[in-house]
């Protein structure tokens, strides 16, 4: 249950991203949700991370910063992407409403750079690569 549960977090947080860079094609683009979709892409890969180390029920937060830091509980080396998070932080609720922040293209971009670096990230991918290699077994 727990692989099966944590490649369903993973699923999520690649539809996250996926939709993030689609969205880059529009004109004009929607900068904010773009940011709000590489936010909700890095909370669930680190959620996904913290049940696959037995966390079960992960906090109900969107402060990459705090999930980040239980991470650092199973991989001190979660300290190298202590920046991304903290900048994805401010995109998980503010986006979301009219006048709250204001996000520009080069925004945007870094916020796909770091969200793109988290999926990239090392125990991160090494994890990815186990699940697919499960899933790929189970058919």
């Amino acid at each position: 249950m727990t692989a099966e549960y944590v490649a369903e977090w993973f699923s999520f947080a690649d539809m996250s991203l996926a939709s993030a860079e689609f969205l880059c094609g529009m004109h004009p683009q929607p900068l904010e949700i773009i940011c709000y979709h590489c936010q909700q892409s890095a909370e669930k890969y680190l959620k996904g991370y913290l049940i696959h180390n037995g966390i079960m029920e992960p906090p109900k937060t969107h402060n990459l910063d705090n999930l980040c830091e239980l991470c650092f509980d199973f991989d001190d080396c979660f300290k190298e992407i202590e920046v991304a998070c903290n900048i994805l932080t401010a995109y998980g609720v503010q986006p979301r409403y009219p006048n709250e922040m204001e996000i520009f293209e080069y925004d945007m971009l870094k916020a796909l750079e770091y969200a793109r670096k988290i999926r990239d990230f090392n125990p991160l991918a090494k994890l990815r690569s186990i699940l697919s290699k499960n899933n790929s077994n189970d058919g």
